[in-house]
């Protein structure tokens, strides 16, 4: 299934999408902001285009790792579009756009290719984040789940963390 990433900023909104599989993220679109409510019909076209229900959202924190004003419009928008029946992922955007505008300087692109083009750069940076994120959990939990099958095939009991010390009773 795919997935559809979103760059949102208070003018444009940058769209990528990945690939069937949730390999590959594909810089799509950039749409220009119209109103929370046109952007969710806008987005919801995109989602029925693309077969898909669920969003990764780009969530901007300032230096210090907490959520400012700018997150809070974003969560405003990632709302009315999970009100509109989507699923919504955040994933930090920290430097996406720094990312982005990197790789479109070594393209050698012109500055008025860039600002055509960064805000969709940067939504594909934010959703390959994401699927890789996934990617990993999914794979450290089947080396797990593996793991534990052959420590029972050849006898050995299951891993159990030691109970908390502070539990037992005093002896």
């Amino acid at each position: 299934m795919r997935i559809i990433g979103l760059d949102v900023g208070s003018k444009t909104i940058g769209v990528a999408v990945s690939d069937e599989l949730g390999y590959c993220a594909h810089a799509l679109r950039t749409l220009d902001r119209r109103g929370t409510r046109a952007d969710v019909q806008t987005v919801l076209g995109l989602a029925r285009q693309y077969g898909t229900t669920r969003l990764v959202v780009g969530l901007p924190y300032d230096c210090e790792g907490n959520e400012g004003k700018r997150a809070a419009r974003v969560r405003v928008l990632g709302d009315a579009l999970v009100q509109a029946g989507l699923q919504v992922d955040y994933q930090d955007e920290s430097y996406s756009t720094v990312q982005a505008e990197e790789v479109l300087l070594e393209a050698d692109l012109s500055r008025a290719r860039r600002k055509q083009v960064v805000d969709r750069l940067a939504a594909a940076v934010i959703l390959q984040a994401w699927l890789d994120a996934v990617s990993r959990a999914a794979a450290l939990a089947q080396n797990q789940a593996s793991q534990e099958s052959q420590r029972l095939a050849v006898g050995e009991p299951a891993y159990h963390p030691p109970a908390d010390a502070a539990a037992k009773e005093p002896g």
